[in-house]
């Protein structure tokens, strides 16, 4: 997956500029060709906060306006399913790029304690036997 905005950008920061409001974003477009009719998504674009959603996707929008609209039947449909999401913004995966990219948080920030909640994992002396767990007689 190729991120196009995020070059040299440090975690931190990125986390930093993703709690601001930033957004990765994917654009769709059309391309016809007769009979054939090819709709495809871009890159994924980082959005700085304060940037424009739709004015990285006109290039996108453009293309599918001009070389969307020829295939027959999937052409016109693909093409207006396309500008409806680019003029919308694009479609919006910053759940999913950010929970790929950024350094996961440790779910304790040290170890429980005993008697604690959540209880560790695993058996403990004094818990009642599972009998779920037994084999059958």
């Amino acid at each position: 997956m190729k991120i196009i905005g995020i070059e040299g950008l440090p975690p931190q920061q990125l986390a930093e500029e993703l709690q601001q409001g930033a957004k990765f974003v994917i654009y769709q477009y059309c391309i016809s060709i007769i009979v054939m009719t090819f709709r495809r998504g871009s890159d994924v674009y980082y959005i700085r906060p304060g940037e424009s959603r739709h004015v990285k996707g006109i290039g996108f929008t453009l293309l599918s306006l001009v070389a969307g609209w020829w295939g027959f039947p999937w052409g016109p449909i693909y093409t207006v399913t396309s500008l409806v999401t680019n003029l919308g913004g694009g479609k919006d995966v910053t759940a999913e790029v950010a929970a790929s990219i950024l350094p996961r948080q440790p779910m304790y920030a040290a170890a429980p304690q005993p008697g604690t909640w959540p209880p560790p994992p695993g058996p403990t002396a004094d818990a009642p036997p599972n009998y779920y767990s037994q084999p059958p007689r």
